[in-house]
């Protein structure tokens, strides 16, 4: 089965509850979210977070999402995950996708770095003999050492992030989401998570990724689209990207 990503009129509304009526708290909000304000069928306030957007991404496609800080890019993103829902409009994915947009989430403080290890498998749906195959390779990825049998709140945000990051880059995926590119931990260890990084773009059949970094985009994308305010503005075929993984600081 061919993978492939297509959306018809799809739209996310966020629903406004409290005092919405005031103008200043809706100017707030416009500013801070991006989205039109507006309401629903049945007349309640809402944020159109993403205003009936159209596309089809195919197998190879890697595709790179710009746009100011509230333009949709992570709503899209999120929507993509499976974390929000369509308001309306159609979302159809097939494949299996796998989600970076932010690798420290559902982490369990009071758990040790092996249980999270476990409880972050599961939370992405992994069988839990998938994550018994992959633990001691996740272990040696992050070079924790004995640190893995301590609980995680006595780790510093560096080992946090070793963690974290190799849980969420062991399973290969059809579909690849992130929000910017990963760059983590000290200069040894980010050569190495660059490396794993690279492998995981380049075995996705697509990639979605967003960022502000319009070098980042052209080396790495071969088709890009411009969101404002929820809206898709334009959309620009790049070509076959020239270098598929950049190490970035």
């Amino acid at each position: 089965m061919s993978t492939s990503i297509s959306a018809r009129q799809l739209t996310v509304e966020f629903p406004i509850f409290e005092n919405s009526h005031r103008s200043l708290k809706k100017k707030v909000l416009h500013l801070t979210t991006g989205g039109t304000i507006g309401n629903d069928a049945g007349n309640h306030p809402v944020v159109c977070a993403l205003d009936a957007l159209d596309f089809e991404f195919k197998d190879g496609d890697r595709v790179g999402l710009v746009g100011h800080n509230g333009s949709g890019k992570t709503t899209l993103l999120r929507v993509l995950s499976g974390i929000y829902s369509p308001t309306r409009g159609q979302l159809k994915i097939k494949g299996k996708t796998a989600s970076l947009l932010d690798v420290s989430t559902g982490v369990d403080p009071d758990a040790t770095g092996f249980e999270n290890i476990y409880l972050r498998g599961i939370m992405n749906g992994f069988k839990p003999s998938m994550i018994r195959s992959k633990i001691d390779e996740i272990a040696d990825f992050t070079e924790l050492g004995e640190y893995l049998n301590l609980p995680v709140r006595t780790y510093s945000s560096g080992m946090m992030l070793r963690l974290t990051f190799a849980i969420s880059t062991s399973i290969q995926a059809d579909i690849l989401l992130m929000d910017e590119w990963l760059s983590v931990g000290d200069a040894d260890f980010r050569e190495k998570a660059a490396k794993r990084l690279k492998a995981l773009v380049d075995n996705a059949s697509i990639l979605v990724i967003a960022s502000h970094n319009p070098e980042l985009i052209d080396n790495v994308c071969n088709k890009k689209l411009q969101l404002e305010h929820g809206k898709i503005v334009a959309s620009e075929v790049l070509g076959q990207a020239s270098n598929p993984a950049p190490t970035l600081a």
